[in-house]
């Protein structure tokens, strides 16, 4: 009889929340394009008037208007328009509302000066790793 050898313990990756599937298609289109730092607030649970804010920062204006740009390309091929997308212009902070979850993508200094993750902070945080 063979001797079952003992496995090494595998080290589980903790798992991501589940979200709705035009939220990981917005992340997904970010990550794409190299956003950093991108972040979930899981605002389903508080008095806000959307469900979601993903959060993300581009290095600079170009990157930062490439995301956008990404995440709605994403978005609009399963027919899915925002209702407002304010700050394309200047790029600093682009704001894409589809109601229940809006993305917000900013340039690093003005994602600090702004620090939307402190405002609300009572909701759920949840990290999206860059894979």
């Amino acid at each position: 009889m063979a001797k079952k050898e003992a496995s090494a313990p595998t080290r589980k990756r903790p798992a991501t929340p589940r979200l709705p599937a035009n939220v990981r298609r917005g992340i997904n289109a970010a990550l794409s394009k190299k956003a950093d730092d991108v972040v979930v607030l899981d605002l389903s649970k508080t008095p806000a008037f959307t469900d979601y804010f993903i959060i993300s920062t581009g290095r600079s204006v170009r990157q930062v208007q490439a995301v956008a740009d990404a995440i709605q390309d994403a978005l609009r091929e399963k027919n899915v328009k925002p209702s407002v997308v304010e700050g394309s212009r200047r790029a600093e902070w682009v704001l894409i509302d589809y109601f229940d979850f809006i993305f917000h993508v900013f340039t690093p200094a003005t994602r600090d000066f702004y620090a939307l993750e402190k405002l609300w902070g009572d909701a759920r945080r949840i990290e999206i790793p860059a894979d």
